[in-house]
Order: structure tokens, then sequence, then C-alpha cells
């Protein structure tokens, strides 16, 4: 049996106010054209369908159009909600859509679904096991939810699990990216007794685990335990990455191959650095990419007028600028977020202080802010 992996699509996801929605139809197509190409078995969504708990119209209609088209070339459709989902949304008119081979596990009642798929070497059972919070089952980590929960399955068999978990191997974590949602909290607990990893090690009686919530296509561990990706960049920390959907081929009970289809995306994330005169001369790039989501990291050390419309009259898509001069710090991106929760209000606007005007405060600045603070405190 061979089957098509993805995850954490994310539709209706809105990145530094531009609206993926186009990107994701591009991508969504190309999914398909996989599917046609590749003559697979069915199509598995490891949870993060939608990117909010309340998606936009245009998400739900362009995941309508994809179910659509599976299901009308009779290709089932096995999908788990994420941390991102509404559990009852996601599953609305669940039962009804089985009768077209498309199967949704969202909440919990019932917390794991089994989906049994046949070809010609038998049967394949599938286990759907979407994201739950521990506190709905009475746990106090998402390892303990995982353990309440999981089936015991028949070892002879060809099993497949489904879920969408921090998942780790004996402590190491995934490689992660600046896009996964609370990934901040999910590397702190790492420090802290990791209440929301899970071991892949726990996954063992699968012949493989398809996993979502990690945006980097990966294998977590020793098993055939693999995070697919997200099919798209969702930040400038993954500019220059392929993305990609995986194809699992299940032969005979313990055979597994596993290989991945890269997809082109309408827009590359791209990061630009120099001075804006240089950026705007283009740097030797081609036409069509300056159609690409851009972050300019600018080196001027003078202040400029208007430095994002003057970009955009050259690349329409500048997502963002960076000064770069500016952001030569010893803390920065996702790592310092974490540190943050323990940061004083003082230190925060000292830190907000040094990132607006390029030079720290000076100790009269430093001492108002004090008396300031205090007084609010006071108030409160």
């Amino acid at each position: 049996m061979k089957f098509l992996h993805t995850s954490d699509l994310h539709l209706g996801k809105t990145v530094n106010d531009f609206s993926m929605v186009e990107d994701q139809k591009f991508m969504l197509r190309q999914i398909l054209g996989i599917v046609r190409a590749e003559a697979v078995d069915a199509v598995v969504i490891a949870g993060d369908v939608y990117d909010r708990s309340i998606p936009p119209a245009e998400a739900v209609l362009l995941l309508d159009s994809f179910l659509g088209e599976l299901a009308a070339e009779r290709i089932p459709v096995l999908m788990i909600s994420g941390n991102h989902d509404s559990p009852e949304r996601l599953s609305f008119a669940s039962r009804p859509l089985e009768q077209s081979g498309i199967y949704i596990a969202g909440g919990m009642d019932e917390p794991v679904r089994e989906v049994v798929l046949q070809d010609g070497a038998g049967d394949v059972h599938f286990f759907l096991l979407p994201f739950l919070k521990p506190a709905g089952l009475g746990e106090k980590t998402s390892e303990g939810v995982v353990k309440s929960v999981l089936p015991e399955v028949d070892r002879k068999k060809r099993n497949v699990l489904v879920t969408h978990y921090f998942v780790t191997a004996g402590g190491r974590i995934p490689e992660l990216s600046e896009s996964e949602s609370g990934v901040e909290t999910a590397k702190f607990s790492v420090d802290v007794g990791g209440i929301d990893q899970v071991d892949a090690a726990l996954f063992e009686r699968f012949d493989y685990t398809a996993l979502g919530h990690i945006h980097k296509a990966q294998k977590i561990g020793e098993q055939e335990v693999y995070y697919s990706g997200a099919p798209l960049a969702y930040s400038f920390s993954e500019a220059g990455a392929e993305k990609s959907v995986q194809l699992v081929t299940l032969l005979q009970k313990g055979e597994v191959i596993t290989e991945r289809r890269i997809l082109r995306p309408l827009h590359a994330m791209r990061i630009l650095q120099g001075t804006l005169e240089e950026l705007m001369e283009g740097a030797g790039l081609p036409d069509i990419s300056r159609e690409d989501y851009i972050q300019a990291r600018l080196t001027d050390k003078e202040e400029l007028i208007d430095p994002i419309g003057t970009l955009r009259s050259v690349y329409p898509n500048v997502m963002q600028i960076v000064f770069a001069g500016r952001e030569e710090r010893k803390e920065k991106g996702y790592e310092a977020v974490v540190r943050h929760r323990f940061r004083t209000t003082q230190e925060l606007f000292a830190q907000f202080y040094e990132l607006v005007r390029g030079e720290d405060m000076s100790r009269q600045e430093t001492e108002l802010i004090d008396v300031v603070v205090e007084e609010l405190e006071d108030d409160r």
C-alpha cells in the first residue's frame, strides 16, 4: 500500500499580513498532482489542517475543494485535528463523509479511531489519534495522554499511527523553525520536565507513525517515526528550505519504503541583505524572484525614509524589513522568547528601546522607567 503523508497545512494562514490562501491553492494542486502521478492508495493529513480554530471562509472552501477532488477519485483520506484546529469544527459531518472515504478524527468522543484499508497483501490498520489536551483526559502531560489512549495492536498485522504531538527521542528534540506556534513552550518544556514531550519509543508497535506539528520534514528516533513537515514555508527561518510531502509504501509486514516528493512554492521565502540602494539595483535577481516573499536586511547606517515602500516598487511582496546593525544581540529568535518570561518590565522596556533606537538607555532614562513602573504597580 502506498500513501501520501502530509500535515500542518495551516489553511487560511496569514504571514506578516499577507494571506497565504493563493499559495496554499498552488500547493494543494501540486499535492493532487503527486497523488495522481504516484497512484497512491490513501492520503494522510496529520493535523493542523487549519491555522486557527475558527477558520476563514476561503480556508473552508479550499479544504472542501481538495477533499472533493480526492473523494471523486475514490482516494481515502485519513485526517486528524492538531493543536490549531477546532476538533468539533474539523469533524463536522464526519460520519456522512465516511461514505465518501473521508475519515476524520477530531475530539475525545472516540480518542483513537481505527480505519482498515485493503491492498493486495491484505489489511492495513490506520489508528487516528488527534491532538488531545492533557486536562481533558485527567492527565498531567501529553505523554500521559498518549499512554492512556494508545491501543494495543496485533503485531502480526500492518499498523499505522497518525498523530500530532511534540515527539522526541530519548530527550532529543526535533529540529524546529520559528513558524511552529508555541514552539518556545515546547523547547522550554525540555528544561522543566518535558510536559509537552512524547517519546517516540511509545510508537514501536506501529510499522509507521505519521506525525504532524513540526514544520521541518525529518525522522525522529530509530523506528519508522516521521514528521512530514509543513508543505509551505511559513517563516523566514525556513528560507531556502525544500518543502515536501512523504510517500510511504508498506510492503509485507515490517517492510517500509519512504520517499520525499519536493513541492515548488508559488512564492519562495527569501532573505536579501545589503544597503537600500544595493537591493533596489536588484542584486542580480531574475525577474521571477522579485515576486517572492522578501525579508530585507538593510545594512544602512543612516535613517531611511519609507524603506519598505521604496523596496516594494521593485519587490512587491516585501514582508519584513530588518535593520541588520540593530539586531546584533546575544539573544534572538525563539530562544529569547523563552527567556522573556523571566524578565522584568524594566528589562523588556530596555530591550524595546534598544530595538527602536539602536542604542542602550542612559542611566537617567533607566531611573525614570523604574519610577514609572513602580507607580503603575502601586495603582493595580
